[in-house]
């Protein structure tokens, strides 16, 4: 690979990235990840066929209507038993497929720009939204690190939805496009978040789909 591709795969956050902050401690990247969507892409598409997308239980008995898979050290599963991480993909029985090294960067450099020097991710969760689904409020509590949370769009748009550290605070819709990158962490750590219903559509680099990344520190 030339010096010139590895760049390409590994933009630092730079002026020309519109920041918008969302809360203190949460920071909105836009457009950040654009320039490497269509590598990015490629990459979950490879590591989907080492341990696919699938649609996971909740402890509660129903099944999310999001597919996921995972990279890294650690993945997230829930089934009957609980939410949590663990080293092997409980479908294949192999370890998760390694975090490519240049998403790895990618978040390390947005969690910087938002002021978490010396984050570094050792799982990233991969979700797929196909129209209609999407993801309810809820807080991100299973991982043992307080670290901050990097979350990179792609494809078709969504309402994230941003709440409070309350399940009954009130909520902002903000829309979320290709290459959008959101940082979150501090005292914003555990706002309630969500994803509102995916509208039906089709994105030159995703196709009728939504793909979220969210890159964090289990240990």
């Amino acid at each position: 690979m030339t010096r010139q591709r590895e760049l390409a795969l590994d933009p630092q956050p730079s002026m020309a990235t519109r920041r918008e902050w969302l809360d203190d401690g949460a920071l909105l990247l836009r457009g950040h990840a654009g320039a490497v969507a269509v590598d990015m892409v490629t990459e979950i598409k490879r590591i989907a066929r080492l341990s696919p997308f699938r649609r996971m239980a909740t402890p509660g008995g129903g099944m999310m209507s999001v597919a996921m898979t995972c990279c890294g050290a650690r993945g997230w599963c829930s089934d009957g038993q609980g939410y949590r991480y663990v080293a092997a993909d409980p479908q294949t029985g192999q370890p998760w497929p390694p975090m490519p090294a240049t998403w790895r960067q990618l978040a390390i450099h947005a969690a910087r720009a938002a002021g978490y020097d010396g984050f570094e991710p050792d799982s990233c969760l991969i979700n797929g939204y196909r129209p209609g689904a999407r993801m309810g409020l809820h807080q991100d509590r299973d991982e043992r690190s307080d670290a901050p949370v990097v979350s990179v769009s792609f494809g078709l748009p969504a309402i994230f939805q941003w709440g409070g550290l309350r399940r009954t605070d009130p909520l902002r819709r903000i829309p979320l496009l290709h290459g959008d990158v959101v940082v979150w962490g501090g005292v914003s750590r555990y706002v309630f978040h969500g994803i509102a219903p995916i509208r039906a559509g089709t994105h030159a680099v995703t196709g009728p789909c939504r793909y979220n990344l969210t890159f964090r520190r289990t240990l």
